[in-house]
């Protein structure tokens, strides 16, 4: 069973829901045969390289609300993230532009390691405050992902694997992905945001039922 995953690291749902799906398939009998394909996805294109604004601040006038209200948002998504093993430093995370973390998982991805290398970079936005938009902090994570680092300042150097984020992202709009996460289940079932765990182990269970009902 494939299940391609839509996300974006400066998505702190995408960071709760990955980490619920990966919880749920600890438990799954089949996990073995379960492939997870993940896939770019970009919140906002046009944010910038460099931070300028607190993620405060930003979702205050998105939602048209005070940054108080916002903070108290964030503060319960952190609560989230406490329960499933996480830890939300909304306070000193860097809002900026996802673009180049995008290209450095499909460099990890061409050498085997983008599951590790999403992590680092998820961990990296929402918990170490780190700019994941700045090639020698990308760089560091790469090394820290298990990855060369001079083959990793490289790509990033240049305009590698931007059209693979941007086939991604062209993808999820021919599938009509308009909010991310998204799980897509053997091109066949889709399942939408942060479920919690146990929806999602229900999920698998229950689809690995159908498929292979459908196979019989």
């Amino acid at each position: 069973m494939k299940i391609d995953i839509w996300s974006d690291i400066a998505c702190p749902f995408c960071y709760a829901g990955t980490t619920q799906l990966h919880q749920a398939l600890a438990g799954f009998q089949h996990k073995d045969q379960v492939e997870l394909v993940y896939h770019s996805f970009q919140l906002d294109p046009a944010a910038p390289f460099e931070p300028s604004q607190s993620i405060n601040a930003m979702l205050a006038a998105k939602r048209g609300i005070s940054e108080e209200q916002a903070d108290q948002m964030n503060q319960q998504v952190g609560q989230m993230f406490a329960g499933l093993g996480l830890s939300m430093n909304h306070h000193d995370a860097k809002l900026v532009n996802t673009l180049h973390a995008h290209r450095l998982a499909h460099f990890a991805a061409a050498h085997g390691q983008q599951e590790a290398m999403l992590a680092r970079l998820f961990k990296a936005y929402f918990t170490d405050g780190l700019n994941t938009a700045d090639t020698d902090t990308l760089v560091q994570l790469a090394a820290e992902a298990g990855l060369d680092p001079a083959a990793a300042r490289a790509a990033l150097e240049s305009d590698a694997y931007t059209a693979e984020v941007q086939a991604d992202v062209d993808q999820a709009a021919q599938y009509g992905i308009h909010g991310v996460p998204f799980f897509i289940f053997d091109n066949k079932y889709a399942v939408s945001g942060a479920q919690g765990t146990e929806n999602f182990r229900q999920a698998l269970d229950q689809i690995w039922q159908e498929l292979h009902a459908t196979a019989a």
